[in-house]
């Protein structure tokens, strides 16, 4: 069992001009995932808001550790299809890796007030 924790590429987007560039990048970014361990958790779909205000997409891809995300981001087959993309939406996108098992809200604060 590998004691990696898994990371994640995060993604908001809005202004999504869905297009034959967007649709294109939807249909070849599987196959640069594969490569990495990566796949999605979350894709868009239905947010049930609980609070704010929400005009976008979100979307999660789970990968086994943080270099895997960032190769991942960082490859030629990525970035080859990446301004598909970003000339036609709005988008943040961040690398965020998971907690460990038994994580609490509580041991964060400790963590921050350690500093």
């Amino acid at each position: 069992m590998s004691d990696a924790i898994p990371s994640y590429a995060v993604a908001y987007l809005r202004d999504v001009e869905f297009g034959d560039e967007v649709i294109r990048y939807m249909r070849e970014i599987d196959d640069t995932l594969r490569p990495f361990g990566g796949r999605f958790l979350v894709h868009g779909g239905d947010l049930d808001v609980r609070e704010g205000h929400w005009n976008g997409a979100l979307v999660i891809i789970g990968f086994p550790d943080r270099d895997s995300a960032v190769q991942w981001y960082e490859s030629a087959a990525y970035q080859r299809i990446l301004p598909l993309r970003l000339n036609n939406s709005v988008s943040m996108v961040a690398l965020v890796d998971g907690v460990t098992p038994g994580h609490t809200g509580s041991a964060r604060v400790d963590e921050i007030l350690a500093g």
